[in-house]
């Protein structure tokens, strides 16, 4: 089982590939279904990514009918709007297409940010 708190850490020992941890964190959830993979609430030092890993875990909860811990009401919202493809044509379709779990935090993905083939 990976947790939040494991992937934050992973994230942090190299930020260039932060999306491997991520994306890493959402297959293992969706697979185990385990909450205790987010019982411990993983190191505030980054706003974006810290909006960004904690939309995932509320909108995989919602997913999967898990309840939300209460620790992420202590993880900040972007002070900005954060596009996390960083490409400037597709900010009017990520602010269509993200989900609302994202949008409450003010991260803008495609709606296809946590699918996988």
């Amino acid at each position: 089982m990976i947790t939040a708190a494991e992937t934050k850490l992973r994230i942090i020992d190299d930020r260039r590939w932060w999306k491997i941890p991520l994306m890493d964190f959402a297959d293992d959830f969706r697979r185990n279904k385990d909450s205790a993979a987010i019982e411990q609430p993983f190191i505030l030092d980054d706003e974006l990514i810290d909006a960004v890993l904690a939309g995932v875990i509320e909108y995989l909860c919602d997913e999967l009918t898990i309840s939300t811990p209460e620790w992420l009401n202590e993880v900040p919202s972007c002070r900005k709007p954060y596009f996390v493809s960083g490409m400037d044509n597709l900010k009017a379709t990520a602010i269509v297409e993200s989900p609302l779990r994202f949008r409450m935090r003010k991260v803008f993905v495609m709606e296809n940010f946590l699918f996988r083939v």
